[in-house]
């Protein structure tokens, strides 16, 4: 095991900050462990339990662990092995592994993981919190598709967990996060897809309103085998940017679609019929090797700070979600990126074995995400609550994956009776809090 040693890097008996893909809020544990093996990380949840310390784990670091002030941080990064059984459709993927990995390792036998859209998110963290990939509407969250975990729990111990061994903490790690344990590993079943019809079709901003309203209604009509999202910001007016995005307000259309390119782009006609009345910048809509799927939404792929939240919506109202995109949009006191994903299909479903991923019944997720270059925290507080009292008939909850607040808020990640039922496996398996204490509905 490689560990930082106590107060090794200031005076105030801190380690210093872990680099990380989130720069927007420093980590400073008391003990950093750099695990090379489960059984460092074993080891190091014994240590940290033996001294009633705080204890969260680090992968990628897209985003934050749970409370690790002075507490025992261990980064799994190494942990980054994907080995892929092609007869069972099935990968084991390390708790330091990226998603980008598990699809490099799966494509050559024809197969993909349940992904999101960033290849450089870490596969097992993102799964824990349900997991919402880019082909969420025809296969459901990731979570239900894993098969074990293993798992270090507050009392030092490594379990390997199924369906059959330790029901209950099977249900909650798949969609409760990381407050049960450090995972160390899963085995996840894989999809046969090999390629698909995706990309995205990228509007003038000045007709935001028409094209969500025509998003809106164009998802009534799509089948579950179409995954889509409407995205708005204003790009900074930065050189490395394409001169045609430079300091300009755009709105774009998402897609990922596993039929074939006729159908596909007979889906996508009403999308391209906007561009009757609304500018149309760019669209790469095309056939891809799954490979490239990463380019559908082309997530910065350099660390950076930011602050995001999120919210689970019914049926929102479309003038009520035309002015939340009109409060995020050139008007709003700093840059902030807007996204509305079309669940249902799949993700309503109840999976064959139960997990703690909530609000199967919602139709959409809101997504916003503001860079901190200088943007006081608070006040994007503020505006994310503007957003919010728009939106409050149709909110439901947050979305554990999609809020990077620093831990700022931890209610709302689940319905009621699940946090409950979470909070009781909570008081059986970490009874003194070491991973981050109990759950809120």
């Amino acid at each position: 095991m490689v560990s930082a040693s106590e107060g090794s890097a200031g005076h105030n008996g801190r380690a210093e900050p872990l680099p990380t893909f989130q720069t927007g809020f420093p980590i400073r544990p008391g003990r950093l462990v750099e695990a090379a093996t489960p059984e460092d990380v074993r080891e190091a949840v014994a240590y940290a339990g033996g001294r009633g310390l705080h204890v969260a784990a680090h992968a990628s670091g897209h985003g934050l662990p749970g409370p690790v002030e002075g507490g025992v941080l261990i980064a799994t990064r190494a942990l980054d092995s994907v080995t892929v059984d092609p007869v069972r459709r099935t990968a084991r993927i390390g708790a330091g592994a990226s998603w980008g990995r598990v699809i490099e390792a799966a494509a050559p036998h024809g197969l993909a993981p349940l992904n999101g859209s960033s290849p450089s998110v870490g596969a097992v963290s993102y799964t824990l919190g349900g997991g919402l990939g880019i082909l969420a509407r025809e296969f459901g969250y990731a979570a239900d598709h894993v098969r074990s975990l293993d798992v270090v729990t507050a009392d030092g111990i490594a379990r390997r967990v199924t369906p059959e061994r330790e029901p209950e903490l099977f249900w909650g790690l798949r969609g409760g996060g990381h407050r049960l344990g450090v995972v160390t590993g899963l085995e996840i079943a894989l999809v046969a897809v090999e390629r698909l019809y995706g990309g995205s079709i990228v509007f003038d901003g000045a007709w935001a309103a028409e094209v969500v309203r025509g998003y809106l209604e164009w998802t009534r009509t799509v089948p579950e085998t179409l995954t889509s999202s409407l995205a708005a910001l204003v790009y900074p007016d930065l050189p490395q940017l394409p001169e045609e995005l430079r300091g300009r307000y755009v709105i774009s259309v998402r897609v990922a679609f596993t039929g074939d390119v006729a159908e596909g782009e007979r889906l996508v006609a009403p999308l391209r019929a906007l561009g009757r009345s609304a500018a149309v910048l760019s669209d790469s809509l095309r056939e891809m090797p799954y490979t490239e799927s990463h380019t559908i939404h082309s997530d910065p792929p350099f660390p950076h700070a930011y602050y995001g939240d999120s919210a689970v919506l019914g049926e929102p109202d479309a003038e009520r979600t035309v002015q939340a995109f009109e409060l995020a949009g050139p008007r709003a006191p700093m840059m902030t990126v807007v996204q509305l994903n079309h669940l249902g299909g799949a993700l309503a479903a109840r999976p064959e074995v139960p997990n703690a991923v909530p609000y199967r019944d919602a139709g959409f997720l809101l997504r916003l995400l503001s860079p901190l270059d200088g943007t006081e925290v608070g006040a994007v507080r503020a505006l994310y609550g503007e957003v919010g009292r728009v939106l409050e008939p149709a909110v439901l909850g947050r979305s554990l994956n999609f809020s990077f607040g620093g831990g700022d808020r931890t209610a709302g990640f689940h319905e009621a009776e699940t946090a409950k039922r979470l909070a009781g496996l909570v008081s059986q398996y970490d009874p003194a809090g070491l991973f981050g204490g109990p759950y809120e509905a």
